[in-house]
């Protein structure tokens, strides 16, 4: 019931991510959500974010930030980073991921996704037929219907670890 929001993989991070490792298995674009994926909800780009891409460009990959955020919010993240993004994508909505594959160069088979919600990223990924990452959620404070959201989300991670044995 609960299988099309399961992730692929569950992290602490998207910055624990053995990105090496994906390189060697053949992955070159990685998308990111940006809040609470990568910073704390609406904050800037900081030292440890700018430093993770600048070692994901000298490991090779290609990335891309794909964003329900207005291009503001995303532009001004990205400022310090250079990659190329996607602003007001509609995750779950298919075509962000593939409009980002596209500006990447990557396909389905080479292409991973890292985000923190279910019901937007991994939902979104799943349908677009991308490896996809949760992480947890970096910093508690959230705007009220991502709140909501993350009582379901419970739910969902619940029959997930049971499935997979880590309850």
């Amino acid at each position: 019931m609960f299988r099309c929001f399961f992730p692929d993989e569950y992290l602490d991070s998207a910055y624990d991510i053995d990105y090496e490792k994906l390189y060697r298995e053949g992955y070159r674009g990685l998308l990111f959500d940006i809040d609470n994926t990568l910073v704390p909800h609406g904050a800037p780009a900081d030292k440890r974010a700018v430093e993770l891409f600048e070692k994901l460009r000298r490991i090779g990959f290609r990335s891309c930030f794909l964003s329900n955020n207005q291009i503001g919010r995303v532009a001004s993240f990205n400022d310090r980073i250079g990659e190329q993004f996607i602003e007001n994508a509609h995750k779950p909505a298919v075509g962000g991921y593939e409009r980002a594959m596209e500006l990447l160069g990557t396909d389905r088979s080479n292409t991973i996704f890292i985000g923190d919600q279910l019901f937007t990223d991994i939902y979104g990924a799943k349908r677009a037929g991308i490896r996809n990452i949760l992480v947890k959620p970096i910093h508690p404070k959230e705007e009220i219907q991502i709140v909501l959201k993350r009582y379901l989300e419970k739910i969902v991670l619940y029959f997930y670890r049971k499935e997979e044995g880590t309850l």
